[in-house]
């Protein structure tokens, strides 16, 4: 039986609006793909990064909520989101980061291949990740970042948590994971054969404190499957698991069931259908704040909320 096949998306709390559309496509080279709201909170932007043409395991996306605290590092969170770049440009990487003032660390090796960790401007802690392994990805021909050196999307995430035990049963035993090791204190399970895109890893901290969502930090994890018999067949393992998972809720560009895992991390099951241009032209992604159907009638009421964004080209940010 199809099930989930490796990350859909990753979404993280951000501080000012602008200052995240200047990071993430000015610095970073990512297409701003969907300008849209939080479906259940519409007074704050949804913004959507990926490759040139939105595929999903591509996109980190974004809440901008400035008046929050910072996150607070902790179990049941997901910690760090890692970034697909191709082999041998990590020292590019380096170079631009540092150029842009960003804190960056040290080249490490992890699974084999070069990684670099650095924060964002609101305090995401972000890696940089090598890989060969073949994906969907369609190149930003518009990205301030060579061809060569985009980012190819989501690599892995990793998590803390206080019992191993508890959400490993759950990740082979109900979602398809496959245990990969622990290598340098932490624990790989992979799906659907591996690679990028397709792992995760755990630290286990028994004594730590529980963690709290802020700007800086991962709201949830969304994980991918092919359609909507996939994700109800999903949902209702899940359920059986005892994980109380959402009803499907239709997010117009996917289709998504919520639900914590054991540890306390907020997951999702995201469909890899019908996809972001299913409302706007592919040359134009991102250009125009775009509301699901249900929204439309409170579209002057919601932009009238809405801090004012424009292109990195046209914001006077240094890049």
């Amino acid at each position: 039986m199809t099930g989930v096949t490796g990350l859909h998306h990753v979404t993280c709390i951000a501080g000012d609006a602008q200052d995240n559309v200047d990071f993430y496509s000015g610095v970073l080279g990512m297409r701003l793909v969907k300008k849209s709201v939080n479906q259940d909170s519409p007074g704050t932007y949804h913004l959507f990064y990926a490759d040139g043409e939105g595929h999903p395991g591509t996109d980190i996306t974004f809440f901008p909520w400035p008046e929050m605290p910072e996150a607070k590092s902790g179990v049941g969170l997901a910690m760090e989101v890692s970034l697909a770049v191709p082999l041998g440009s990590v020292d590019y990487w380096g170079e631009r980061l540092a150029e842009h003032h960003l804190v960056v660390g040290e080249i490490e090796t992890r699974r084999g291949t070069s990684a670099l960790p650095f924060t964002d401007p609101h305090g995401l802690p972000l890696v940089v990740h090598e890989t060969g392994d073949q994906r969907d990805f369609t190149p930003w021909r518009e990205s301030p970042v060579p061809v060569e050196k985009q980012i190819r999307g989501l690599h892995s995430v990793r998590l803390w948590e206080r019992d191993l035990a508890a959400t490993s049963s759950f990740l082979t035993g109900v979602l398809g994971f496959v245990d990969i090791g622990e290598e340098h204190e932490w624990f790989g399970f992979e799906i659907g054969g591996g690679g990028s895109g397709r792992y995760l890893e755990i630290r286990e901290i028994p004594d730590a404190e529980r963690g709290k969502w802020g700007t800086g930090g991962v709201h949830h994890v969304a994980w991918r499957v092919p359609d909507d018999k996939t994700e109800l067949e999903m949902r209702e393992q899940i359920d059986r698991a005892r994980r109380r998972p959402t009803e499907v809720i239709d997010r117009f560009w996917f289709k998504s069931v919520y639900f914590l895992e054991p540890g306390g991390v907020l997951f999702e099951i995201a469909t890899d259908g019908p996809g972001f241009t299913v409302d706007e032209d592919p040359a134009s992604l991102g250009e125009h704040l775009v509301l699901p159907p249900w929204l439309e009638p409170q579209r002057g009421e919601i932009e009238a909320a809405l801090p004012p964004i424009k292109p990195p080209a046209e914001s006077g940010a240094r890049l």
